[in-house]
């Protein structure tokens, strides 16, 4: 889906969260302690409990480092890349490898690699080009391979094989012609496949030595295949789990007997869908399950876990989530979130109840002003209820529960996907904004995801129209709140943030005060031509739930919905960033809004990365565009900045078009 995740992240500020200082006195917290690189993040336990992964910085760029368990000073890098930075890395099954993917200057062409830990020997374990590698399955049972899925036989499928890790051996198990995704059990046996129907909906077929059944074993329509498919086998093979929305609204977890396809309801919660769980590593069967609305849960469901579950709950400063867990379960290496302060990571030994802090992500960020994050229940016009994320800075006053007692200037930051959501956490772009004197709003609108699938069907075609209307609602909930007056408040977000913000600037003019389009489309039906091939088992609902360009009916709703089309109403100040080698939202859809505006004389700032993709990787790049945000926005809503300084020059940003429009701007690119 088209979506752009803004950097999230985790723990015990000196400064309790409800002190109040001034906000004349409040130090402002420098952009390269919320954007830049992070000290650590991305932990791992290695499936033997011996060694202790994370990604942190080696010369600057975020790479893969190791250290025993047991003694972090004995650290030393695995990898060595000197620009683009590694994100995240995963254990091989048998501990003796560190796996990562990585694609060039954000092309989304993620091929897989594999580094030694003994010998620091670096794999790429595939060397093709315009190739997207997916993973399969990895098992705890078979240690010494895993499957990966590659398309570079026909980019729109992935083909799926197995691959001997020491070796680096592939052996194809089973050529794709059709399936959009398919779920292996404990032996690596792929067990069933799904497919995509031309109405939006999803099939899901059984595979018997490697073909499908002719009929079906369970088959959704388009209003349940964003809520219902198969998670998860036991590891004797005789019981399927499903995350399940087929005769309710919100997702359930179901257990199916393989043999007589009998289900029977595990969990269910009428708030919130559930789709995740955690299971004996034993016996893969379910010990307990997640529930996230306004924020997220745990709730046991096998004795073994719920001490576990409450030791964590009551001894943890804020949300805790189990983040990776030993073949034995004798150890967990636990994140908490304390949203009033920077993530940390912990490590949990089962049998002692034992917590040891193995390191805070941003320990700069310790002892800063780090501000609450307050979740609300916002009412629509018709009715839906929309779960947002309400953080106040000081000048706000606010009193218990985050009722503010002076208006303040609003940000509205909108989530990308749209079938995503924004979650209850520590949040670098609501710490920064809070921090420069804004109130900042994230709303889950009607399409977002985790919330039942009447929800996300309420979304449907609506792109533009009450999605929008959602947003503009919970503006209004802020005037009548107190949190913000009507005509200072900003709308900013990437990818269908960026959309919403662009719709907001061209369908609402006078209701934002200025915008930040990052990645946004401006044109749906350009848009909908560029996706990329390996999107082409979502295809039908991408035209389904925005509208299809392939029927009449379908053209006029998408020009009807499109921004570009609209961009002579814009009124109000605009700064767009876009990544050049965007596979999803492509380089054309800022370029041609941009190219609208400026033929009629509208004031547009437009800032392209030649190294980025969807979104900003490198933390020279992010920081960069959020230098030149901060500046526009304290020029558009009176709050705080930071001076741009040298950071422009210090990232690979290229201002293509009204460098005049956006404060310093100008001055920073002598």
């Amino acid at each position: 889906m088209i979506r752009y995740v803004l950097p999230v992240l985790l723990f015990a500020a000196a400064l309790p969260a409800h002190a109040q200082v001034p906000v004349e006195e409040t130090p402002l917290i420098e952009r390269t302690k919320l954007f830049g690189n992070p000290s650590k993040s991305g932990g791992k336990l290695s499936p033997d409990g011996k060694w202790l992964s994370w990604i942190a910085p080696r010369d600057g760029v975020l790479n893969v480092w190791v250290a025993p368990a047991g003694d972090l000073a004995q650290a030393r890098p695995l990898t060595e890349e000197k620009v683009r930075p590694i994100r995240s890395s995963f254990w091989s099954p048998d501990s003796k490898t560190l796996l990562f993917i990585q694609d060039k200057g954000g092309d989304e062409n993620f091929l897989l690699y594999g580094v030694n830990v003994a010998s620091g020997k670096l794999v790429n374990y595939t060397p093709f080009e315009k190739t997207r590698v997916r993973i399969i399955h990895i098992s705890s049972k078979v240690k010494d391979r895993i499957l990966v899925g590659i398309n570079n036989r026909d980019a729109r499928w992935h083909d799926v094989y197995s691959l001997d890790l020491a070796s680096g051996k592939l052996t194809l198990v089973q050529q794709n012609d059709g399936y959009g995704d398919y779920l292996a059990d404990g032996q690596l046996k792929l067990r069933i496949a799904s497919k995509a129907r031309a109405d939006g909906g999803m099939q899901y077929f059984r595979l018997t030595d490697g073909k499908a059944e002719s009929t079906p074993l369970a088959e959704v329509g388009l209003e349940d295949a964003q809520t219902t498919e198969p998670l998860a086998f036991t590891v004797d093979g005789k019981t399927l789990y499903w995350t399940d929305s087929r005769g309710r609204n919100t997702s359930a977890l179901l257990a199916q007997d393989v043999a007589s396809g009998k289900t029977t309801l595990v969990a269910q919660d009428p708030r919130a869908d559930i789709a995740n769980a955690l299971y004996d590593m034993r016996t893969g069967k379910v010990q307990a399950y997640t529930v996230n609305y306004l924020q997220q849960q745990y709730l046991p469901l096998a004795d073994e876990l719920k001490g576990d579950l409450a030791f964590l709950k009551k001894n943890t400063q804020g949300q805790f989530t189990v983040m990776s867990r030993t073949d034995a379960d004798d150890k967990w290496l636990v994140a908490v979130d304390a949203v009033t302060a920077p993530p940390s990571s912990w490590l949990y030994e089962r049998k002692t109840k034992k917590l040891t802090q193995l390191y805070v992500t941003r320990p700069e960020l310790e002892g800063a002003l780090l501000l609450p994050m307050y979740p609300q229940e916002i009412k629509a016009r018709d009715g839906l209820t929309l779960v947002s994320y309400l953080t106040l800075p000081q000048a706000s006053k606010a009193g218990a529960g985050g009722v503010p007692s002076q208006a303040v200037p609003m940000v509205l930051l909108v989530h990308g996907g749209p079938w995503a959501r924004d979650t209850y956490g520590y949040n670098g772009y609501h710490q920064w904004l809070a921090n420069r004197g804004y109130a900042v709003l994230s709303v889950n609108y009607r399409g977002s995801t985790g919330f039942g699938k009447q929800f996300i069907s309420a979304g449907d075609l609506q792109w533009g129209r009450k999605m929008h209307d959602d947003l503009l609602d919970a503006v209004q909930w802020a005037v009548k709140s107190g949190v913000t007056t009507a005509d200072k408040v900003a709308i900013m977000g990437g990818s269908y943030g960026g959309y919403a913000t662009l719709a907001g600037m061209a369908f609402t003019p006078t209701t934002f005060a200025c915008g930040v389009d990052i990645v946004g489309p401006s044109n749906l039906f350009t848009l909908l031509q560029t996706i990329p091939p390996y999107w082409e088992a979502g295809k039908q609902q991408f035209y389904k739930r925005m509208g299809d360009p392939t029927t009449e009916e379908g053209r006029a709703l998408l020009k009807e919905r499109s921004p570009l089309n609209f961009a002579q109403n814009i009124q109000r100040p605009l700064l767009i960033g876009q990544g050049a080698n965007d596979p999803r939202v492509n380089v054309a859809e800022s370029d041609q809004i941009v190219a609208a505006m400026a033929a009629k004389n509208i004031p547009v700032t437009y800032v392209l990365f030649p190294d980025e993709g969807h979104g900003f990787a490198r933390p020279v790049n992010n920081i960069a565009f959020n230098a030149v945000t901060e500046n526009f926005l304290g020029q558009c809503l009176a709050g705080r900045a930071e001076p741009i300084g040298a950071t422009l020059k210090a990232s690979t940003a290229q201002v293509k078009h009204g460098a005049e429009f956006a404060p310093g701007l100008q001055e920073a690119m002598r």
